[in-house]
């Protein structure tokens, strides 16, 4: 292949993922606002005709959105949407075209709750299992986190807050809650994208991130559980407050 063909092979590819990438995202952003309710039957040329783009490109992304759940392919019958209760829920890209939906506070809920019982435990398994120097480095991020959320600086405090949370999963020494990072970092991310959380942290959000951190430093299982409860339910409470601010109660 010559240096001119390889380039145009590089360029046609890189164009075909950005149309992929284009129409996934307006399909499953679609599908999970309700937009393609359950039940739905689309046609490949419909779908090559809606958003020009070749039938390869719509079989790639109807192959990623049927490994989410989100669509079923039958036989004399079609691509039909799928109901919530199939969807890969788990499946971050999944999570943030929900949070990208008006069902945004109530995904914000679901993934809340199953933070609630997963990192409180995850908490006390790390003041147990943490190694010496780690505990060190949480204490440490816990302080960078409080000096980022003082300064008002929401872009490095999302940063820290994500590794924050990570780390303590992590250190709990379960490889299933150590997976549940990228739901946290995605909930995380939207609670800052979607203005779900103040410019200046709550000194009583700060606080409690500390706590945890000292907590499992000095092997305070309790302590450590409690205080990530509080943190979780002071979240929610913050989002459900500044998102009653700004939209109809109806929607919610």
């Amino acid at each position: 292949m010559t240096q001119s063909s390889a380039r145009a092979a590089t360029q046609h590819a890189s164009a075909e993922a950005g149309l992929h990438a284009r129409v996934l995202d307006h399909l499953g952003t679609a599908i999970c606002d309700g937009e393609l309710a359950a039940g739905a039957v689309l046609s490949i040329d419909d779908l090559v005709e809606r958003f020009q783009v070749s039938r390869s490109v719509i079989r790639e992304v109807l192959r990623v959105l049927a490994s989410m759940g989100l669509i079923e392919t039958r036989r004399r019958v079609g691509i039909m949407i799928q109901p919530p209760e199939v969807w890969s829920v788990f499946d971050p890209q999944v999570i943030r075209w929900r949070l990208a939906s008006g069902a945004r506070m109530a995904q914000m809920r679901s993934i809340t709750e199953l933070r609630t019982a997963i990192e409180p435990h995850a908490a006390w398994l790390a003041a147990e299992r943490i190694g010496d120097d780690e505990a060190s480095e949480l204490v440490g991020l816990a302080a960078k986190m409080w000096a980022a959320g003082k300064a008002g600086d929401e872009a490095r405090f999302l940063s820290l807050d994500i590794e924050f949370h990570r780390r303590v999963l992590v250190a709990s020494g379960n490889e299933m809650f150590a997976k549940l990072q990228l739901i946290v970092a995605e909930v995380l991310a939207g609670r800052h994208h979607y203005h779900l959380m103040p410019h200046h942290p709550h000194e009583r959000a700060l606080q409690l991130h500390t706590d945890v951190a000292h907590a499992i430093q000095r092997r305070d299982g309790d302590r450590a559980r409690q205080a990530m409860v509080d943190i979780m339910e002071q979240g929610f409470a913050e989002m459900n407050s500044m998102w009653g601010r700004t939209t109809d109660p109806d929607d919610r």
